[in-house]
């Protein structure tokens, strides 16, 4: 009796595995046409031959499409909020913080540039909205952001600005910067690779345009 009930939950945990083995499939998959087709070459029938399972697998782990994006979504904005904020405190002074924030966003995209594609996507969709209500987290984070930059304000460290041509000053070169990055090449299609001096470049002409 204890043999057979050995041998059945070592059959469970194996099943178990297999499911979070194919779990990640369709979600690394989902991600890789998403990215490469964008929302309307996309389909659950699609992506279920792409995986070599049935669609009612799929149904399974999600009600509907929209439910499998929202979800990815939400696992990698979870991912980019948790990295970015690593090492990094809102009474930080103002350049210390932002370098930080340029050096958490470079190792993000760099380690998941599928991911930041497929959000990107993302952001530009109604999806976008319902990710980011559904995520503690994401509210967790524009208190930090605003707790930094409210600093850098009083400190007198920060011209003041609008959000949306701070975030363009303080953040476009280096988006600027990690596209290239991804495609790999600059303008004129030379081979480009961003290196910490590179950034470092870019950081001080920021950093420059940012202070009063």
């Amino acid at each position: 009796m204890f043999i057979h009930l050995l041998f059945y939950l070592c059959q469970k945990n194996a099943m178990r595995i297999r499911d979070v083995d194919k779990e990640k499939l369709v979600i690394a998959t989902a991600i890789d046409q998403i990215v490469q087709d964008g929302f309307q070459g996309f389909s659950m029938n699609k992506l279920a031959k792409a995986c070599s399972i049935s669609v009612g697998t799929l149904y399974i782990y999600y009600k509907d499409k929209d439910d499998l994006i929202q979800k990815i979504g939400a696992v990698i904005a979870l991912k980019f909020f948790t990295g970015t904020v690593k090492d990094f405190s809102p009474k930080m002074s103002f350049e210390e913080g932002l370098w930080k924030q340029w050096e958490n966003r470079a190792a993000f995209t760099m380690k998941y540039p599928k991911e930041v594609a497929f959000f990107e996507i993302v952001k530009h969709s109604p999806h976008s909205e319902v990710i980011l209500d559904s995520i503690q987290e994401f509210a967790d984070f524009r208190m930090i952001m605003k707790e930094f930059i409210d600093n850098g304000l009083r400190n007198n460290e920060l011209v003041p600005m609008t959000f949306e041509a701070f975030w363009a000053v303080a953040y476009g070169p280096l988006y600027t910067l990690l596209n290239l990055h991804t495609e790999g090449k600059s303008m004129g299609g030379k081979p480009f690779t961003l290196t910490k001096e590179i950034m470092k470049e870019a950081f001080s002409r920021t950093i420059k345009a940012l202070k009063p």
